[in-house]
């Protein structure tokens, strides 16, 4: 190689790696920081992270959008902030881990997700927003009607959540063959389709799913585990975004706002 195709050489290198600089600047400059200090990944968004289906608290209606309990509270941190809320679906093993918020995927999580010591290592939870009871979902007519009488069967759980960690906790003591499946339509289809004879999941979720079954399915039993629903923020990353988060959902419990939208998905007011 010549010396003056050598230079050339390494001035394309330097205008390649210039080029790539002035992208990786451009990208950033998409997200926006507010007056209040609040960071946005995108601009004009809040970009929330949730995994469908979840209902009620986020699923998709019949036109495709996405709905639900928390997409309303998370409309109303939006409305405030001047912007549009943006919804991701995404694995909630990325969720629950701190990844999604870590990699600027969202900039809050909004996936009906118990607040827990584990999870609050990886990232920050506003403050509680929904109080979270388990319960075992079985066909009308079975006999089931505790833990113990599923010894020997298939107990569906939901990978990732707390429901699978309660049966996780007691499966050995119960005689319990656990089946885990990755999101809650497939544990769904699961017990309607025979191949487990009962499954764990949040109560409001089977309370949803016994509305759009009617005559199919049954509460068979609850756990009161004392759980509570969060949002999620980046770990120690947008403070600004978790107060605003926070003084939003006080402002809709004082002003009754919160309680139209319980009703609206829950179907009743909450007892606190």
């Amino acid at each position: 190689m010549t010396f003056q195709s050598a230079v050339r050489r390494a001035g394309i290198v330097v205008a390649i790696a210039a080029l790539a600089a002035s992208a990786g600047c451009a990208k950033k400059e998409d997200g926006e920081t507010q007056a209040s200090g609040v960071k946005l990944v995108e601009k004009g968004k809040l970009t929330v992270c949730t995994h469908l289906p979840y209902a009620p608290f986020q699923s998709k209606d019949a036109s495709g959008k996405v709905v639900g309990f928390d997409v309303d509270l998370m409309d109303l941190v939006a409305k405030d902030l001047g912007v549009e809320q943006k919804i991701v679906d995404t694995p909630f093993e990325g969720i629950k881990s701190g990844q999604d918020l870590n990699t600027g995927k969202c900039d809050a999580a909004a996936a009906g997700m118990t607040i827990s010591e584990e999870r609050q290592k990886v990232m920050n939870f506003s403050d509680p927003y929904f109080d979270a009871t388990q319960a075992m979902l079985v066909k009308t007519g079975k006999a089931y009607k505790t833990l113990d009488d599923l010894r020997g069967k298939k107990l569906g759980v939901q990978a990732a959540t707390t429901g699978r960690d309660y049966a996780k906790k007691v499966a050995e003591e119960k005689g319990l063959q656990l089946v885990e499946f990755e999101d809650l339509a497939a544990e769904q289809q699961a017990l309607a389709n025979g191949q487990i004879e009962a499954a764990i999941n949040d109560l409001p979720v089977w309370t949803e799913y016994i509305k759009e079954h009617q005559g199919g399915f049954e509460v068979a039993a609850e756990f009161d585990t004392g759980e509570q629903y969060g949002f999620s923020v980046k770990k120690d990353g947008n403070p600004e975004l978790l107060k605003k988060v926070n003084e939003v959902l006080a402002k809709a419990k004082q002003d009754g706002t919160y309680n139209t939208i319980y009703e609206k998905w829950i179907g009743k007011k909450p007892t606190a």
